[in-house]
């Protein structure tokens, strides 16, 4: 099978080429700049934007049209009101098109949720979510105070679910306008009182493609799945040897089959005992099995970050992984065996496996 992977790293961009065994890798794009998130336009998968941060010249986002081989940056950035928040932007962490490819949104630090129709050319805050009645009861996490996931459904659009870090899960049902508080049954024992509303530290929000009713959340302490639209949540931690991480992922085949790589605490954000650990659940979390063969199992005091995990379509699931510590693993057969694609890349902040479309190169 090919694969063409967009790889976003602490001083760049890379794309790799994969077909069977062989691997290629593209010199960098966006030289210099972190490259936090990378999406691809839902009905043209060779444009694609990629949300970059620089020390010195700020976030900014990049477009390619041409499926990587140029980029360029787009004239605005979202920028928080500083009436709501008093603060300047200090990055865009997400990305996302609606499904039907009118609106993309982005993600930001200080925590914001902003929308643009013109393809990135001006920006609107989504207020709503921005000024939401439980902001009181935000804060920053060790790393971030953002919106990092954005999930928008595609059988029903107006339906969309933002992750805040740490402020928990909101749901809106009419395209963004309102936002309900969507964290119950998950445990939050660092805030006051038995069922927060709000406040939660969730480190990851996904969405299965074909059944969006089905979520998954990776939490500071756990992990959750829903199975009603984000009402209510289910902890399925059980099996793995730490509730902690950030990445996690789905078979976009199969919405029972989840993906997720546990790490030992907020101290460390490495590897448990140092071994590269990827565990699979084949029934929805109610069990999970180690599926890291191929992967070192000593010394390996790594981490792989919120959007480092990916999965791509297709009868024998692919996953694919960066880690901190520059390493690129490939799966070609759902996490049964795993292959070292590059052990030298600078540290890894995002995997994309680009749909089938655009694997022509």
């Amino acid at each position: 099978a090919r694969t063409t992977l967009i790889i976003g790293t602490r001083r760049g961009l890379f794309r790799v080429h994969g077909e069977g065994d062989h691997w290629r890798i593209d010199p960098p794009g966006i030289e210099g700049h972190e490259i936090l998130h990378v999406c691809a336009h839902p009905r043209n998968p060779r444009r694609l934007y990629a949300a970059a941060n620089h020390l010195v010249w700020g976030a900014h986002i990049y477009v390619s049209r041409d499926g990587g081989d140029h980029w360029s940056t787009l004239a605005s950035a979202p920028r928080p009101d500083c009436a709501e928040g008093g603060v300047d932007l200090k990055a865009i962490w997400h990305l996302s098109w609606s499904p039907d490819g009118h609106t993309l949104y982005a993600g930001i630090d200080p925590a914001g949720l902003f929308a643009s129709t013109d393809e990135g050319e001006s920006w609107t805050a989504v207020s709503a979510l921005n000024q939401h009645p439980t902001r009181a009861a935000w804060e920053p996490s060790k790393g971030i105070f953002a919106v990092h996931s954005v999930c928008i459904d595609p059988l029903a659009p107006p339906t969309m679910y933002a992750a805040i870090s740490a402020g928990g899960v909101f749901r809106s049902e009419d395209g963004g306008a309102s936002w309900h508080a969507a964290n119950r049954g998950v445990r939050a024992e660092n805030l006051p009182g038995d069922a927060p509303e709000a406040g939660h530290n969730v480190h990851r929000l996904v969405m299965h493609p074909a059944a969006p009713r089905r979520l998954y959340r990776q939490c500071y302490n756990g992990v959750y799945r829903s199975d009603d639209g984000a009402r209510s949540w289910v902890e399925i931690t059980a099996d793995v040897p730490s509730d902690y991480g950030f990445a996690i992922a789905v078979d976009p085949l199969d919405p029972d089959t989840v993906f997720r790589i546990p790490m030992s605490n907020s101290h460390m954000r490495a590897t448990v005992d140092g071994r590269l650990r990827v565990y699979r659940s084949d029934d929805a979390g109610q069990h999970w099995r180690n599926a890291s063969s191929g992967l070192p199992q000593e010394n390996a005091y790594i981490g792989v970050l919120r959007e480092a995990l990916a999965t791509s379509r297709g009868e024998d699931c692919g996953v694919y992984f960066g880690t901190s510590g520059g390493h690129l693993f490939a799966s070609r057969d759902g996490g049964d065996h795993w292959r070292q694609v590059a052990g030298f890349l600078p540290p890894i902040s995002s995997v994309l496996a680009l749909p089938a479309p655009a694997q022509a190169h």
